[in-house]
């Protein structure tokens, strides 16, 4: 139907079609068991990062790890350039509580060390590990450990002949390449592959995996590849794998930055949260502040977001600065601040608790939040993890 102003009775609005939510349904991908994690199918979508410590240094990279556990990291991968670091992925895989990728090129020796040391997956191009007996080889060491495969394609590291004949590293020309090795696996009988098509070109990299997500039904790791690091970095992969996710395409991301892999958890987290596939920690509402507002909102903004960083359940929080915007955003919060003058209103689910001065606004808030985790009072949080099994 076509609104036309002129259909309308005089002081009435259009209807506007009921779609029932757009539900964004996901891709419906392979279940892919990667140690004691799935992805794929109806689960939700795992976050990933990769260390940046040397793999030789066992502690070092063990100290790292749980530290990207502790932010939230579900799956973390580590470089394998010699037999040395493969050796150590025995003891780093004893001493960390997720599941552990190896990343490998060219030798097929390290991938099988890797396997016989434990390790949940491997990151291989079964094209650049040497000959068909060798790609035989490591496949039958995976298969009789239960390991997935992921093919990793980088528009930077395309095979020459494919360069040639696209002429650049084309969508079509990262599909291909990616579909070559996928196919060596396929032949094999193997079809526990996850796939990856990564690009620093959103556009590249979005419709790379628009066009492998019509062609096979393997899991997709997302990432936008050497996005950089800070503002520029993060808006670069939040457009490249938001746009993704909104599509019901990915089942696991890494947010690619130049900094602390800790942040690459984080941020991962808020991409998730804004695109709504899943809820892990506060999501923190706050207005940007106007002329109508009488608190110091940044300064309070900045410290509840500080002080429940520590939390990892998905609760909502709103930091509202002013009386327009403020109860009907406390309402939809499981906790929220509705700045007045020179003071505010907390709000527990919609629910006036009390009013208190600017200068206790944060640690009332903070602390009616961690009182009410700690009763286990969650019957109304918006809890949502995107997927049935989360």
């Amino acid at each position: 139907m076509t609104y036309s102003a002129s259909s309308q009775a005089e002081g009435q609005t259009p209807d506007i079609p009921d779609h029932a939510g757009d539900g964004r349904p996901r891709a419906k991908t392979r279940v892919v068991r990667v140690g004691t994690r799935f992805i794929g199918g109806d689960w939700p979508v795992a976050v990933q990062s990769m260390t940046k410590t040397d793999t030789r240094n066992v502690s070092a990279t063990v100290e790292q790890i749980r530290a990207l556990e502790h932010a939230g990291c579900e799956i973390v991968r580590v470089a394998v350039p010699d037999e040395e670091a493969a050796r150590a992925l025995g003891k780093i895989r004893a001493a960390i509580g997720i599941p552990l990728v190896a990343d490998i090129h060219f030798d097929h020796r390290l991938a099988l060390l890797a396997l016989e040391q434990g390790v949940d997956k491997l990151r291989i191009n079964p094209g650049n590990i040497g000959s068909r007996t060798n790609v035989k080889e490591v496949v039958a060491a995976a298969r009789d450990r239960g390991v997935p495969i992921r093919i990793g394609v980088n528009e930077g590291s395309l095979e020459k002949e494919i360069l040639a004949k696209y002429g650049a590293p084309t969508p079509q020309a990262m599909v291909q390449s990616a579909l070559g090795h996928v196919q060596i696996l396929e032949e094999l009988g193997y079809e526990d592959i996850v796939i990856s098509l990564k690009a620093f070109s959103v556009p590249r990299m979005v419709e790379a995996y628009r066009l492998m997500s019509r062609l096979r039904p393997y899991p997709l790791h997302l990432g936008v590849t050497e996005a950089g690091g800070g503002g520029p970095g993060l808006i670069r992969s939040a457009i490249g794998i938001g746009l993704l996710l909104m599509e019901g395409i990915g089942d696991t991301v890494r947010v690619s930055l130049t900094g602390p892999p800790e942040e690459e958890v984080v941020a991962a987290y808020e991409i998730l949260r804004a695109t709504e596939r899943r809820q892990r920690g506060p999501t923190i509402i706050s207005c940007p502040s106007c002329g109508r507002t009488q608190i110091n909102l940044v300064a309070v903004a900045s410290e509840v977001r500080a002080r429940l960083a520590g939390v990892s359940a998905p609760v909502t929080v709103a930091v509202m600065g002013c009386a327009v915007n403020g109860p009907g955003e406390a309402r939809d919060a499981d906790f929220a601040i509705a700045g007045g003058k020179r003071s505010g209103l907390i709000y527990r689910r919609g629910k006036i608790v009390k009013k208190v001065p600017e200068d206790r606004l944060v640690d009332e808030l903070v602390a009616l939040v961690i009182s009410s985790l700690e009763e286990n009072d969650t019957r109304s949080f918006n809890f949502s993890e995107g997927g049935e099994h989360g």
